[in-house]
Formats: C-alpha cells, structure tokens, sequence
C-alpha cells in the first residue's frame, strides 16, 4: 500500500494507572519524515508504543488516511498498515534469518524476500544464520526488513542506530531515507542521534515530559543550537 498520512489529536496514554503522554497532537502528510527527538524518558518510546495500542489510551484520536484507529487492536492497527521496528529489535532467535523474513511477508509471496535482501545484502549472506547468531547490526537489518516486508504505510522506528557501527548506520539511514522518497512509507524516527535524525527529517516533534515542546521544521532546529541545547541538551550539531 502507498504511504498514508497519519494525524494525531489530543492523545493522552500511558500504562496502567500512569499517565505519559498528554494532549499530543500532530500530523504527518503522506510520504514524509518525521523526527521525535527528546531527552531520555520524556515519552517518545511511550508515543510509538501508543500509535500501535501496545498500552493504555486514556483520550484522542489516531487518525490514519482519515479513520480513527485508536479503538482497534494492536494486530488491526498493523493491518490498516502501521508498522513498528521496536527498539528491543524482536526477532526470533531460534530461527533463520530467512524464516524470520517469512514472518513479515504476511499474505505475500515468498519471493517477495528478495526485496529484504537487495536493501540488505548482508541478509542474503546470512540467510541459513539463526537470529541469535547474528551481530547486533544484522539484527537490526533483520527487524527493519522484516516490518518493511509487510508493507506497511506507516513506519514507526524506534531507535534503529542504538548501539550499532556508523557504517550500518549510514546503510539503515539510506534505506529509510529511499522508502520515503519512493512515496511508498511515511516514516515516524525516535533517534538520539541527532545529527542522523535531522538530515533524515523534514519535520521534528520535540516532547519534554509528555508533551509537545516544540515542533517545526528540520532545518530551522539545525539552525538553532539555542533550541537544540534548551530540549535535548546534547551540545553543537556539526
């Protein structure tokens, strides 16, 4: 399915009795990229958490191309095509890395792998690998592959660089940066690398203890470090 826009309006979550997120509101137009930037607990992991209903909504609308699909199931949400890359990665350990990719490709041939392993490559070389036997960058290619794989209009990426070399980093960004430029995903980023998050995004929410901070354009926080040391307090981008 092509890319979807996604609208957010007065979301508040959180999990059991614990309120995180309040009175969120944002949208993102179909095919484009958006960087949540924010300081460490301040409820961006909360956010993509809410967007896929994995915890407890307490008001708001999540509106993707137009329908509500905060009252849906985390499974629904994923048909309706929403697609999430957690930062816990979830791969299947105990099986290949081919048998994972056949997880993702839902209804669709299995010839549609071939198009994981011309983004990654490295996958194919390790295709009879089991999970556990995988770097933690192979990992990472592997989750990434594997949401992608189910087509999702939507993507959702939680931290996908945490941890990893600069040069699987470089390799994960451009094949973000494709699937968006190609129209064929809108892509939401949660990235604490930040000189990586604002050449990837057009636009950038900024949320400080649940709520929205800031929210504007990439170029005009890059323009900023007044702005950028005030919410993220990670020094001079260079």
């Amino acid at each position: 399915m092509p890319a979807a826009s996604l609208e957010v309006k007065g979301l508040s979550a959180g999990y059991g009795p614990t309120v995180v997120l309040e009175d969120v509101s944002f949208a993102v137009p179909p095919g484009s990229r958006m960087a949540v930037l924010g300081r460490n607990g301040m409820g961006k992991t909360t956010l993509l958490a809410s967007l896929m209903g994995m915890n407890r909504r307490y008001g708001g609308a999540i509106l993707l191309e137009g329908d509500d699909v905060a009252a849906l199931r985390s499974s629904e949400r994923a048909r309706r095509g929403l697609g999430l890359v957690p930062q816990t990665r979830d791969i299947f350990r105990s099986l290949t890395v081919e048998e994972n990719l056949l997880v993702g490709i839902k209804d669709r041939p299995r010839s549609a792998i071939a198009e994981a392993y011309k983004m990654f490559p490295r996958l194919r070389e390790r295709r009879r690998n089991l999970g556990w036997q995988l770097s933690g960058g192979e990992q990472q290619m592997l989750s990434v592959a594997r949401t992608i794989l189910g087509r999702p209009s939507v993507l959702l990426l939680d931290e996908p660089l945490e941890g990893l070399a600069p040069v699987i980093c470089e390799e994960l960004m451009a094949a973000f940066t494709q699937l968006a430029a190609g129209g064929e995903m809108t892509i939401l980023l949660v990235e604490q690398r930040l000189e990586s998050a604002l050449e990837f995004a057009q636009t950038v929410l900024i949320l400080e203890r649940g709520t929205i901070a800031w929210q504007g354009r990439a170029e005009t926080l890059r323009a900023d470090p007044t702005l950028v040391e005030r919410y993220i307090g990670v020094g001079e981008l260079h």
